[in-house]
């Protein structure tokens, strides 16, 4: 075996950051690792919002929570609200972790479909401990003690400012030994017989070879698109947004724990709670609605004044045809993008960071490794693509022209498939080690208005008057739980308030 020498990650951000910082804990002094990055270069900060992942990632670094959070200005998150996406005025809750719990061999959703369909329960959101405390804008930590009780089920996520977090991460992994170089790549030299990267220059001249490369370079793909011709494959057909608005305005009093999604015109506007400032954006497809009309709208439905100039980004929804090729591994906005709606961004980063350092190859690169990341890779994009598809597809909307082309369009056959079966008696089934959990597609199907024609006909062994005492003894059990909790305010000015920001 031959083992590799020195990696360099070509880009900064939080890409880059996260890929040194997990290398530089995992693999200590085992290879020399190099990270360029250009302050002439901006990053996008993609991902002010996480999934709870995240957590994962940060335990294996060995960050202390609250620090992290006092670091980053960041809040916690139960989940995301989506407001006038089945419909105008419409509103539910797509919440982290467990929804009620099973009775017998069935999960609580297929009795609560029971009795909804008899009119004799509320909405999905009174069942879940996460939904029901975000609604009420409370927040705790689970208590690890009561393992059997809701209140310690509680699943949750953060939001944060992902340049502060691309600051620590790069303190983080300097302390570590990975090295910084400062300069602006401008060309990429490939070996003439193997077609591998042999290396990078810089604008002073400067050649920096390496093994292994890291391509954190952004939608250009410095390397794995414009040296190496990977190629990108489009999803635009189905997700027809490809602009992005981003500005943030004054902290307001309403302190969430939560991401709101609001359904708008020609795409959806999101609202994330942070500790010094509250961030925006107006995700849009240009088909359907010109800039200048979008940021307007932006501007003008805000709920304290903006603190900084809109942001205009354009994207193409999608991914590299493969995100590694020859000895060059594509990570963040380089290897794809889907947009922000269920807050994937940086958990896609996180991913391949860590299947990368599953499948870590020696100097040979052996073609069955590459071929298993790419795999696994294809199929996490393609089933978050199938989730983000299902917002816009599962709508009764049909107020613009945006919102009729994406009710009628046709869908991919994995998500068809997923709808079919869950319209027809409310079952859904994880495949393999898709990102999105059972839990997750049940309330966003339920939320966009796919409504099983019947439950499971299992429910049929419970009395009906068993299972309405089962739903009520849920709720009132979430009821008293939520109501020990603090508000979200409280709970981070307690555990982890930011000092002001500079």
């Amino acid at each position: 075996m031959r083992q590799l020498r020195r990696i360099l990650i070509a880009g900064g951000g939080s890409a880059g950051w996260m890929t040194a910082a997990m290398f530089a804990r995992l693999f200590k002094d085992l290879y020399e690792i190099i990270l360029v990055e250009s302050e002439e270069i901006g990053t996008v900060g993609v991902g002010e919002a996480t999934i709870p992942a995240i957590k994962k990632f940060n335990e294996l670094l060995g960050l202390d929570e609250n620090d992290f959070l006092r670091r980053t200005q960041g809040s916690f998150k139960l989940g995301i609200q989506f407001n006038d996406w089945l419909r105008q005025g419409s509103s539910y809750v797509h919440g982290f972790g467990v929804i009620g719990q099973d009775l017998e061999w069935l999960r609580c959703h297929q009795y609560w479909l029971k009795l909804r369909g008899e009119g004799r329960t509320g909405t999905l959101d009174r069942y879940s401990i996460n939904t029901w405390a975000a609604l009420a804008n409370r927040f705790m930590r689970p208590r690890t003690d009561l393992p059997e009780s809701p209140i310690g089920q509680i699943a949750y996520a953060f939001h944060f400012d992902a340049g502060l977090y691309a600051a620590l991460l790069s303190d983080y992994a300097r302390e570590r030994g990975v090295v910084r170089r400062e300069g602006r790549i401008v060309d990429v030299a490939l070996d003439a017989e193997t077609g591998f990267v042999r290396s990078v220059k810089l604008a002073d001249g400067e050649q920096l070879e390496a093994d292994l490369f890291i391509d954190c370079s952004g939608f250009r793909g410095l390397i794995i698109e414009q040296a190496l011709g990977v190629g990108y494959e489009s999803w635009n057909h189905w997700l027809p947004c490809d602009r992005a608005i981003a500005v943030p305005s004054e902290r307001s009093g309403d302190f969430t724990p939560y991401t709101r999604s609001t359904a708008r015109a020609a795409g959806w506007q999101w609202r994330i709670p942070l500790q010094h400032r509250t961030g925006n954006g107006h995700v849009y497809s240009s088909k359907y609605m010109d800039d200048d009309a979008a940021e307007a709208f932006l501007l003008g439905h805000l709920d304290g004044p903006p603190v900084g100039a809109p942001r205009h980004l354009r994207f193409v929804p999608g991914r590299r045809r493969v995100g590694w090729f020859k000895n060059c591994v594509a990570i963040g906005l380089s290897g794809g993008f889907l947009e922000p709606l269920e807050s994937t961004g940086l958990h896609l980063i996180q991913s391949a960071i860590l299947r990368l350092v599953r499948l870590m190859p020696d100097a040979d690169f052996d073609p069955a490794t590459i071929a298993e990341f790419n795999r696994q890779t294809d199929f996490e994009y393609e089933r978050i693509r199938d989730f983000i598809i299902l917002h816009y597809k599962a709508t009764e909307r049909d107020d613009t022209p945006f919102w009729r082309y994406v009710r009628t369009m046709d869908v991919p056959d994995t998500l068809a498939r997923k709808m079919a079966l869950f319209a027809a008696n409310g079952r859904i089934f994880r495949e393999d080690d898709e990102m999105f959990a059972e839990e997750s597609w049940i309330q966003v199907m339920i939320g966009q208005g796919v409504i099983p024609r019947a439950p499971d006909p299992l429910v049929g062994v419970t009395p009906d008057a068993e299972i309405a005492r089962y739903l009520a003894n849920v709720a009132e059990v979430i009821d008293k739980c939520v109501a020990l909790m603090p508000s979200h305010e409280a709970y981070v000015a307690h555990h982890c308030a930011a000092p002001p920001a500079g």
